[in-house]
């Protein structure tokens, strides 16, 4: 459930067709929001399984540090995740939830729901973090649970990189926003780095099913 704890300012440009929105909400688990982007149109939003193309970056909140930049690290390429499922902190999946493509959000994260009482890399032991997103694109994952039978054509309990390209392109062209590729082939050797445990070239129910953390 959603608890206000500050104030709601929306200022209209209205050279613009958007408008800067800048509120404050704090979720029960202490996860702090800020959107100070919110585009006129939003079609969709973003929910669990949901696959997201994002920059974002992270700072510490005690002294505003930088300690992570998307678009300097991995080529500064927006990263690929699918929300909900474990591939980000905590503090992110449900910061990011409800969210639209072009939105901008601050999102406050505490310690136990980002990198805990021990830290990790530059982030010392029971840090709050900060992280500055901007949401490019979202369309419907392979991750969510009741896609799985859906992508799995020959029902071997299985998923090759042909279903899983053969999925995505059709969400995609679904929302009529077909790409290429070179685009394709990107978030495929994504998800199966993150997803193909044993490395056999197959993500397996099991493997489909457990969702370890992967956090940056």
């Amino acid at each position: 459930m959603w608890k206000f704890v500050t104030y709601t300012l929306c200022i209209f440009v209205s050279s613009q067709l958007s408008c800067v929105c800048v509120w404050t909400a704090e979720l029960d688990d202490e996860v702090k929001i800020e959107v100070v982007l919110q585009p006129e149109q939003c079609e969709k939003k973003s929910k669990k399984g949901d696959l997201m193309n994002v920059h974002y970056d992270g700072f510490l909140a005690k002294d505003g540090s930088q300690f992570y930049c998307s678009r300097s690290d991995k080529a500064g390429h927006p990263q690929w995740f699918v929300l909900g499922v474990g591939q980000v902190i905590k503090g992110l999946d449900i910061g990011m939830m409800d969210m639209c493509p072009g939105e901008k959000r601050k999102i406050t994260v505490p310690p136990a729901l980002a990198f805990g009482v021990k830290g990790k890399g530059p982030v010392p032991p029971n840090a709050t973090v900060v992280f500055e997103v901007e949401l490019f694109s979202v369309s419907r994952g392979p991750r969510s649970m009741e896609a799985f039978g859906n992508i799995d054509i020959d029902k071997d309990r299985s998923l090759t990189k042909a279903e899983v390209k053969d999925y995505l392109k059709l969400q995609f062209e679904k929302d009529g926003t077909p790409r290429d590729d070179p685009f394709y082939e990107k978030i495929l050797n994504d998800i199966f780095h993150k997803s193909d445990s044993d490395k056999d070239g197959l993500i397996s129910a099991k493997e489909y099913n457990i969702y370890q953390h992967d956090e940056l």
